[in-house]
């Protein structure tokens, strides 16, 4: 009779399957997320009936996991379980007439990391099972901004108690990474707290992502740096006035993000303009939106910041009596604050 390692695919992210030396059991290496249940494989390859047959299961060849002899196991009274599996650990009744001594541990720990053997001890030769397991943390990395200017900021991304150690990189909003100064590792006997800093000269959003390969995971935080005079403050001139209209014309300058302008009435309806003219100045953007109007109203040009929740204006009355017009503008900001 040989064991048979049985794939199990309840919660279980497999990252390979490495071998012993000589002719030895095969080692087979699992990997799951802290929190998730781990089954581990233990089958003979016969499939006979064990009910009445004892296993045991050790961690590093030491601690008690889980033992079955004959129908007696930890989980009906049997003494001498190690306290670190008490209560975690069960096997499945039902596969048992197959020859399956698989278990399964619930809410596993990093510290549940380690080598597990499955031993068939009244059996001869004996029979052995080997299984690697890697559990591993996988917190939140947390952004925060060291220092800011109006031209750069100096961001900060930390992960704490991370396992396996994770690769951290910072991306703009395009996916892009983004140079980043050497990480600070501090390995805490297999956990990691990692700190990762990076300078960024433009407004965007910018995420920290944490990469563990090992177990097939991903996590970010996001955060938004806004620089160089976003919320600008439109400026309205009249251009020219006939006796059929007024040429008005809005100007922003030195805007970041790129806003979008649009000339409204007194009911918030808009009005129809010329296409804006945008001079590109490496990141921070002048527009001039140009209409012309024919009614007497209060009319206000909008400059509208998606990327940072923002809105400004700028309004100004005309007056059309024949040939008389009268031209007011009256400053006016709405900062639009959102919760994120």
């Amino acid at each position: 009779m040989e064991l048979l390692a049985v794939v199990c695919l309840c919660l279980l992210t497999w990252s390979g399957t490495t071998f012993a030396a000589g002719n030895g059991p095969d080692v087979i290496k699992m990997v799951v997320k802290e929190g998730d249940d781990a089954i581990l494989p233990c089958s003979l390859s016969t499939r006979e009936n064990i009910v009445q047959e004892l296993f045991d299961w050790k961690r590093d060849g030491q601690k008690e996991v889980f033992m079955y002899d004959d129908g007696d196991q930890y989980n009906n009274g049997r003494t001498g379980q190690d306290e670190q599996f008490r209560g975690r650990v069960s096997h499945f009744p039902d596969q048992l007439q197959f020859g399956d001594a698989s278990i399964v541990i619930r809410n596993t720990k990093v510290t549940d990391s380690g080598n597990y053997t499955c031993d068939f001890p009244r059996l001869q030769p004996i029979r052995r099972g080997l299984i690697e397991l890697v559990v591993g943390a996988s917190p939140k990395p947390s952004i925060i901004t060291l220092n800011q200017t109006k031209d750069w900021a100096l961001l900060q991304c930390e992960v704490q108690g991370a396992s396996p150690k994770p690769q951290l990189q910072w991306q703009d909003s395009g996916g892009n990474m983004v140079p980043a100064k050497d990480p600070q590792v501090t390995d805490r006997g297999g956990s990691y707290d990692i700190i990762l800093q990076t300078t960024v000269t433009k407004t965007d959003h910018y995420r920290c992502v944490a990469t563990q390969e090992e177990i097939n995971h991903q996590v970010h935080a996001e955060t938004f740096v806004h620089l160089n005079g976003a919320a600008p403050k439109p400026s309205v001139t009249i251009l020219e006035q006939t006796h059929d209209g007024v040429l008005l014309q809005c100007e922003v300058q030195g805007a970041s993000p790129k806003p979008q302008l649009q000339w409204q009435d007194s009911g918030g309806n808009m009005v129809p303009a010329k296409d804006p003219q945008v001079t590109d100045r490496g990141g921070s953007y002048d527009i001039i939106l140009q209409t012309t109007v024919t009614k007497t109203d209060h009319y206000r040009c909008v400059a509208t910041q998606e990327e940072i929740n923002h809105q400004v204006y700028a309004e100004t009355l005309v007056n059309v009596t024949g040939e008389f017009f009268y031209l007011s503008t009256v400053y006016i900001q709405i900062c639009l604050s959102f919760c994120c």
